[in-house]
Formats: structure tokens, C-alpha cells, sequence
């Protein structure tokens, strides 16, 4: 009975991609300290709900869409529906209360923040989705419902879209590129299996890996924009500023000009690993600078 019980809390976890889903739910918070000035804990606990439920909502749907290609690759056959744990119903059950349930949530807060939670999940399961076998531009719509997380956060906040949280969609969208690349890289031959196009030129080549070097500098770039005092009340000081440009210089920049040299799987699991410690340490550097200036 526990052996069940635990199977069915781990396919759960699966079929929401659990860790993914709370590295959403960082982010939005991230947005929220930064956009908000009087910290409100229900909110908190609403915007970390609601996203975790957005998320979850969106890889269930995902992985029911996917659930024949995920059985021909090594690293999703084993998924609660390719592998027969659980049912094309129940996942579109879970999902699809989720997706209600989640934008009701989000809906509370205010309806602004609702509209973005709606469009990241309609484009995650409307477009990109179908578009990952059809098209390497499949990474660029994914983009979108990716970079909406750390903005959401601010919307929860402010209760309305401006240049702040504008601001903080350009940075993460711009490092979904040499992040989701480098997965693309190293799970090339898996992705092969199941038919996925999520390299720019369609192969490991210096083509891929010269565009992963062009989107690393540009999130590097955008990331120091606040600085300049032209992003509203998005502000970050030069000494912060400086902290980015040495971690994005050591952590992805080195990483991705090291893949363009090597290209080889190795390099690109470390340009993906150094992708998420950037981003999540230049939320918190972000998040420090208001509180501690």
C-alpha cells in the first residue's frame, strides 16, 4: 500500500514536472519582491500556488499531446503515460483542473496576472509543443511562455504590464536560447527519436553553437539594462551590475564559447547547468540590490 502510494506521489511529481515547476515559482517571487513595496504574504502564497499550478498545468497537457514520442526516447519513456502508470484521462483531469483552478488563483491576485498565466499556458500547449517536431523555431515561441514567469511576478505586484516588467521578460527570454540549445546539444541524438527539431541549424555545428554565443551575450546585455536608470522603477547599482557581468562572463559566456570549441555533449550539459546557476543567482542578486540599498 505504500509502495502505491509513493508511485502514484512520484508519477504526480512527474507529470507536473515538480522541480521544474518550482523553479517557476522562484522566479515569479523574484518578480514580486522586485515589483512590490509593501510585501503582502497572501499574495506570496497565491502567486507561488497559481504558478506551480500554470506550470503543472502546462507539462501535463504537454505530456499527454507527447506521450507516443516520449515512449521512443530514453529519457521520457519511462513517464507515468508512456510506461501505462497512469491514464491519458486522469492526466487530462489533473491538467485540466490545474489549468481552472490555477488561473482562479492567479485571478484573485489580479487579472492581469491571470491573462499572462492563460497565455503562457496556451502557448506552451497550443504552439510550442506542436511546433517542436515541425520547426527548430519551436525554441523561439517556447521563449514566450518560458520568459513569463519573472514578469508575472512584477504584474502580481504592480497590477499592471510597463517597461519594469517588460524588463524582466527580455532577460529571461533571451537566456532561454543558450539554455534550451545546450539541452537540445547534449540530448541531440535522443531528441532524434522522437523527432524534435530544437537545434537552430538542425545539427551540432559551429552554426548552433556561434548563435549559442550570440543569445549568451545578449542575456548578459540585457541583464545589465536596469543599471542605466532606464528601466522605471527597475533599478539595479553598478556595483550589482558589475557582480552580473563577472558571473555571466564566467558561468555562461565561458561555457558556450568552450562549447563552440569542443562541441561535444559534455560542454554543452555544463553550459546548461552554468544557465540555471545565472539565472537564479541574477534573480537573487536582483532582489538583494532592492533590499539592501
Amino acid at each position: 500500500m505504500n509502495t502505491v502510494k509513493v508511485s502514484a506521489l512520484q508519477d504526480f511529481k512527474e507529470i507536473t514536472k515538480m522541480r521544474l515547476a518550482l523553479s517557476v515559482v522562484f522566479s515569479s517571487i523574484a518578480g514580486y519582491l522586485l515589483g512590490v513595496e509593501v510585501v503582502s504574504i497572501k499574495t506570496l502564497l497565491l502567486l507561488a500556488l497559481g504558478g506551480y499550478l500554470m506550470v503543472g498545468a502546462s507539462n501535463a497537457f504537454n505530456q499527454i499531446i507527447e506521450r507516443d514520442l516520449d515512449a521512443l526516447m530514453d529519457r521520457t519513456k519511462n513517464r507515468p503515460i508512456p510506461s501505462g502508470r497512469m491514464t491519458v484521462q486522469t492526466a487530462f483531469i489533473i491538467a485540466s483542473l490545474f489549468t481552472i483552478i490555477g488561473i482562479t488563483v492567479l485571478y484573485i491576485i489580479n487579472p492581469q496576472t491571470a491573462m499572462f498565466g492563460a497565455i503562457s499556458i496556451f502557448m506552451y500547449v497550443s504552439l510550442y509543443t506542436p511546433l517542436k517536431t515541425k520547426t527548430p523555431l519551436a525554441v523561439f515561441v517556447g521563449a514566450f511562455p518560458g520568459a513569463i514567469p519573472f514578469m508575472l511576478g512584477w504584474v502580481a505586484a504592480a497590477g499592471s504590464f510597463g517597461i519594469e516588467p517588460g524588463t524582466l521578460f527580455m532577460v529571461q527570454f533571451f537566456w532561454q536560447f543558450p539554455h534550451f540549445w545546450a539541452i537540445g546539444w547534449f540530448l541531440y541524438d535522443d531528441y532524434k527519436k522522437g523527432g524534435f527539431f530544437m537545434l537552430p541549424t538542425g545539427k551540432r555545428d559551429k552554426g548552433t553553437a556561434n548563435q549559442v554565443i550570440i543569445y549568451t551575450i545578449w542575456t548578459i546585455i540585457t541583464s545589465l539594462i536596469p543599471v542605466f536608470h532606464v528601466t522605471g522603477d527597475l533599478y539595479i547599482t553598478p556595483i550589482s551590475a558589475v557582480i552580473i557581468l563577472i558571473l555571466g562572463i564566467f558561468t555562461m559566456l565561458k561555457y558556450a564559447i568552450q562549447l563552440r570549441k569542443k562541441k561535444d555533449a559534455t560542454s554543452a550539459r555544463k553550459l546548461m547547468l552554468m544557465s540555471v546557476l545565472y539565472i537564479t543567482l541574477l534573480q537573487i542578486i536582483y532582489v538583494a540590490d532592492k533590499f539592501i540599498r
